[in-house]
């Protein structure tokens, strides 16, 4: 296979419960689900709300709750919110609509 259609990276699944593949939302990089899953761990601040914001982002959003919980989304918000780009508008919608129903504590 050429280098152009193989740039050594995992083949991507939709599948999350194979640890050890490349979660669809993982698009431009080689991390496996339980790479990310260690990312999200071990990262704090601003690298954790940007690796949040790019799951929210690519995600479909019931994967999201795989990785994240609604209340810890909730609560870091305001530092994820910039990062959501064209999703942004949805978020907002669905966690301030939770929030208001009590959803969110």
């Amino acid at each position: 296979m050429s280098g152009r259609h193989n740039r050594g990276m995992r083949p991507l699944t939709t599948d999350l419960s194979r640890r050890h593949e490349r979660p669809y939302f993982l698009w431009d990089e080689d991390r496996s689900v339980d790479e990310f899953r260690e990312a999200l761990s071990t990262t704090g601040g601003g690298e954790r709300c940007r690796l949040i914001a790019k799951l929210m982002r690519e995600a479909r959003d019931t994967d999201v709750w795989a990785f994240v919980s609604p209340r810890e989304v909730w609560s870091n918000f305001a530092s994820i919110r910039p990062y959501l780009g064209r999703r942004r508008a949805f978020w907002d919608y669905l966690l301030t609509g939770w929030h208001r129903d009590g959803v969110l504590g």
